[in-house]
């Protein structure tokens, strides 16, 4: 990268802590208070930066515009997919995304098992909310005052011996999921399907879709499917850097596991 354009970039960061004056740009940068403005001038042309009235400059509207922009315009969908079909590559499993929309956990993708017992689910269809891996990773994330508020006024069929029977027991998975950053559904809707997820995330952190890996007990057994979970984490992690832009962020499982 151009010193120039290194420097004008740089610029950006400072203003996000909040207005500052041509010196404290030009200290910060470490260069002479010309090349600062002149480098600030550039960029107040262009909308990214904004001089106040007190001669400080802060971010600009048009920077915040193209932000949203592309915001607006992420299609996580097209972003995951093709990760989603290299995990079904490697494990042969059918491998679910989902999302949380109106109080509902909806797959908005699904890449079929290449064995012969096959998953019942499709595409815009709603998930069992109390039992599903994808839903909990979601609804794990929901503010508290509205996770408790939600999980209150749910039904809990029991669908198995092993469904969440009442709210008390799902806010205590929910807890136990925020916490740990993963999820299971092991035979909680279906006794003989089980399945394992990973959240994928915004520039902000806060999750904009799940991701599961699912197979039934006759082609792997539960414990041999979560052997699956570092694959499935660095996963959901690749598709959090690509839809976020954030290419530095390290794989959650490799953080985890560099921790003394």
């Amino acid at each position: 990268m151009s010193q120039t354009v290194d420097r004008a970039l740089s610029i950006l960061p400072l203003l996000a802590e909040g207005p500052a004056n041509l010196e404290q740009v030009a200290g910060r940068l470490g260069v002479h208070k010309s090349t600062a403005l002149r480098l600030l001038r550039t960029l107040h042309e262009h909308g990214m930066v904004y001089r106040q009235s007190d001669q400080r400059y802060r971010l600009g509207a048009r920077l915040f515009a193209l932000a949203q922009q592309a915001v607006e315009n992420l299609d996580v969908r097209e972003i995951a997919h093709p990760h989603l079909v290299e995990l079904n590559e490697k494990c042969g499993h059918t491998v679910h995304l989902a999302v949380y929309e109106e109080n509902e956990v909806l797959y908005i993708d699904k890449v079929e098992s290449r064995y012969p017992v096959r998953m019942y689910s499709r595409i815009g269809k709603p998930v069992a909310i109390t039992v599903a891996a994808v839903a909990k990773l979601l609804l794990a994330d929901l503010p508290e005052p509205e996770r408790r508020a939600l999980a209150e006024k749910l039904d809990y069929p029991l669908y198995t011996s092993r469904s969440t029977p009442h709210a008390q027991a799902f806010l205590a998975e929910l807890a136990k999921v925020r916490e740990q950053g993963w999820a299971t559904d092991l035979g909680g809707h279906e006794e003989s399907i089980n399945c394992v997820g990973a959240p994928v995330r915004g520039a902000d952190g806060r999750l904009v879709a799940a991701m599961s890996v699912s197979a039934p007990n006759v082609v792997v057994t539960a414990e041999e499917l979560l052997t699956l979970l570092p694959l499935v984490r660095r996963t959901a992690d690749a598709i959090s850097r690509e839809y976020s832009g954030n290419t530095r962020v390290p794989d959650t499982q490799d953080q985890k596991e560099a921790r003394p």
